[in-house]
């Protein structure tokens, strides 16, 4: 045999070990295969000699296993030999037996005789074995061409080992690029839902803006939007308000408060909110005289600055927009007011 015959096959090899539980293993099929015995054979033999493969030499998979491993083809076909090893792990097309042991006994992984009536195969889950596993082989199947498979075998694990060794760093740093991705995908998914839900719940406002005379339902909508925009209060600084103000004010949630700020409360608005509040969330009015302009303030964070009262919105032209630093000075007044 060649060199280049030599690499290719070490190559071949290594394509059968597999990563499971977190150990290398090689599975009894494509052992079987490579000692060119049948696998219901090979792990006779094994079972002979069970006292000699513990638990870190050889286990059996699991039902979630072995359906991992149905779903990935390359665990069901011989890279070495060709060999077409059904699902069932039960056959194979060479019928080779061991030197010196007969084919009686039966193994847990594979298909043994048929249920009785029926004259259909029962399956059993394969077995995996480990580097020290493969070892111990060698003290079982004993013949010439079984120590010169199992040399081979242990090679290939040794440069498998090796190869992960050497690309360690790699292989780290690829698993952290891959967790970055992911964190990078979920923040970027969850930034869009956020704008995506503003947008739907029509909570982004432009935060200056003029209506003109004759945009009156514009200009309610827009004020509309705002009242809903609110999560815990309102407050609305407006020295001219009638029951249209009062209606208007039950576009908020049920949960909001709502106080208005005025300079006079006369007995017919005094005897309008009475009114409404025997039948609308509660709204509570107090005698302001310290504002000349209109302010309507949400949740206690939000200021705007509106040109005109809720009640002549688009009868002329008014400007509106979002205060910023100073709306916070408005508020902090407002606050001191209201627990005065």
């Amino acid at each position: 045999m060649s060199n280049l015959e030599i690499v290719d096959q070490g190559k071949e090899l290594q394509r059968l070990i597999h990563t499971l539980r977190g150990v290398e293993v090689m599975f009894d099929h494509d052992l079987a295969a490579l000692y060119g015995v049948e696998t219901r054979v090979f792990n006779q033999a094994v079972k002979r000699n069970i006292e000699r493969f513990p638990d870190t030499f050889r286990f059996q998979l699991t039902a979630e296993e072995y359906d991992a491993l149905r779903s990935q083809p390359v665990t069901l076909n011989n890279p070495v030999t060709n060999i077409q090893i059904p699902p069932s792990f039960g056959k194979s097309n060479r019928q080779q037996s061991l030197p010196g042991k007969e084919n009686t006994a039966s193994s847990g992984s594979e298909v043994i005789a048929p249920e009785k009536g029926r004259g259909k195969h029962r399956k059993y889950l394969p077995y995996a074995f480990t580097e020290q596993g493969v070892a111990m082989l060698s003290s079982v199947l004993r013949s010439e061409t079984a120590i010169q498979t199992s040399i081979s075998i242990i090679n290939a694990f040794v440069e498998m080992r090796r190869y992960l060794a050497a690309n360690v760093g790699l292989l780290q740093r690829l698993n952290l690029l891959e967790q970055r991705h992911s964190t990078l995908e979920i923040e970027t998914a969850t930034r869009f839902e956020t704008v995506f839900d503003a947008l739907e719940q029509k909570s982004v406002n432009p935060v200056q803006g003029i209506f003109f005379n004759g945009q009156i339902f514009d200009a309610y909508l827009f004020v509309n939007d705002l009242l809903r925009q609110a999560t815990r209060s309102i407050i609305l600084i407006d020295n001219y308000i009638d029951d249209s103000v009062l209606m208007q004010l039950t576009k908020r949630s049920g949960n909001v408060q709502a106080t208005i700020l005025c300079r006079n409360i006369s007995k017919q608005l005094a005897q309008d909110l009475k009114k409404h509040n025997a039948q609308y969330p509660p709204i509570t009015i107090r005698e302001f005289a310290d504002s000349h302009d209109r302010f309507l303030i949400l949740d206690e964070e939000i200021v705007y600055h509106l040109g005109a009262s809720l009640k002549d919105l688009g009868r002329k032209w008014f400007a509106f927009s979002k205060m910023a630093k100073s709306g916070l000075k408005v508020m902090d007044r407002i606050k001191a007011y209201l627990e005065h």
